[in-house]
């Protein structure tokens, strides 16, 4: 069995520039002048007994001006790994390279659904290098991870493929681990957050789907640096570009439509280490906002579909399923009442003001003019026929050798 495992890196502008209205939102990016958290990963891969697979590093910009230099840095960080695998890079250079390809075979109408610029469409390019380089599985890895498990890659691929209770197992979900060892979220929730209870929600899922027995069993949540999928089910679905956040979770909801279950796996563990998220607290809650909201309208779009299965809020747990149901509104206006009037009190009136924005938002949120359900439907078939395109051989040939890949 192939398999390609795929590590996306973000990267911005240097710390003393900082961010740009323009560029774009990623919880933690690299900036261009620090060391980052890529090569620690890489690095322990070596630690892994089994090394049998191929690794992509995709490399990320927050911004089209540094898209050059960040290029450069991950391409250094990679050729200095001491990973033990031989690793390749995909960022702008072969992301045009294969935009190039698609003109020359009059096939454009694909090139918008290969972009390196949000998390889904950056997911949706794991999947395609794991495509391109003829892989039946793909392993998604962020790189903010630590690998300390030798055992990481033969649990990966246990169950992945073969027959459980009666279904094929298309999707594996693993799970992130602290620096403490614990898998539950610790941190302190405030009084704001007394209508917008996620922490708490995430910890009764994880308490009931992580720690306890079986090892193997249908989940509701996924998370996206730590994902076994297999070709049948990555070919057949992508991850949605209108959620900017949360596309994990959003994509378990997407297969789930399609007839494919997500199975969680209690040994499949990560060592989780990520930097302090950089951004306010109301632009957080905006983002899960933006998703929330989207998630729900998908759900309430549905309609009956040949081939298609009904998803509901309550068939997806305490979490995300607690924030798909009709008090949604209610918890963002309360919440949102709740925490700007924490900020008017530390005498942060602007920030106040955005948390009223949210409110205004959620309302009007800037995908209102789409039906959810439609659009992925649409997406999907645009995907299928992208990854039939390259399941040519003669075609991914060609791009691997463009590209300086191995292939076959």
């Amino acid at each position: 069995m192939k398999i390609t495992m795929v590590i996306p890196s973000y990267w911005g502008r240097k710390k003393s520039e900082g961010w740009r209205l323009s560029d774009s939102v990623y919880d933690h990016p690299t900036p261009l002048d620090e060391e980052g958290t890529v090569g620690r990963a890489l690095n322990s891969i070596a630690d892994l007994k089994n090394k049998d697979f191929n690794l992509v590093v995709l490399g990320v910009s927050t911004a089209e001006d540094i898209r050059g230099e960040v290029e450069s840095r991950i391409s250094a960080i990679t050729a200095s790994s001491i990973s033990g695998v031989e690793t390749l890079l995909f960022s702008y250079s072969h992301l045009d390279m294969v935009h190039h390809y698609l003109t020359e075979h009059k096939q454009e109408q694909f090139i918008p659904l290969l972009q390196l610029k949000g998390y889904s469409n950056v997911r949706n390019l794991c999947l395609f290098a794991a495509h391109l380089l003829g892989s039946e599985v793909a392993v998604l890895i962020d790189d903010d991870e630590i690998f300390e498990d030798p055992q990481f890659m033969e649990k990966a691929q246990e169950f992945i493929g073969k027959e459980f209770e009666g279904d094929e197992v298309l999707a594996v979900a693993g799970y992130y681990i602290d620096p403490d060892g614990d898998f539950l979220i610790n941190k302190e929730a405030f009084p704001w957050m007394t209508h917008w209870n996620k922490i708490d929600c995430m910890n009764r899922a994880f308490q009931e789907i992580i720690g306890k027995e079986p090892r193997l069993k249908e989940t509701p949540f996924v998370f996206g640096g730590n994902a076994v999928i297999q070709r049948k089910l990555f070919k057949s679905v992508p991850f949605d570009p209108s959620i900017t956040r949360g596309e994990d979770i959003d994509f378990l909801i997407n297969a789930r439509m399609f007839g494919f279950k997500f199975f969680l796996d209690n040994q499949l563990s990560i060592k989780h280490k990520a930097p302090p998220k950089p951004h306010p607290e109301w632009q957080k809650v905006r983002e899960d906002i933006f998703r929330f909201v989207y998630e729900k309208r998908k759900l309430d779009a549905q309609e009956p579909v040949p081939g298609m299965t009904k998803v509901t809020a309550d068939e997806l747990g305490i979490y995300p399923g607690e924030f798909l149901k009709d008090d949604l509104e209610e918890r963002i206006f309360r919440s949102n009442v709740m925490l700007a009037m924490d900020y008017l009190i530390k005498g942060d009136p602007e920030s106040a003001a955005e948390c009223l924005s949210n409110i205004h938002l959620a309302r009007t949120p800037p995908f209102s003019d789409k039906n959810p359900f439609q659009n992925l439907i649409k997406l999907q078939k645009e995907w299928k026929n992208l990854m039939e395109f390259f399941s040519s051989e003669k075609v991914c040939k060609d791009v691997c050798s463009q590209l300086g890949y191995p292939h076959g």
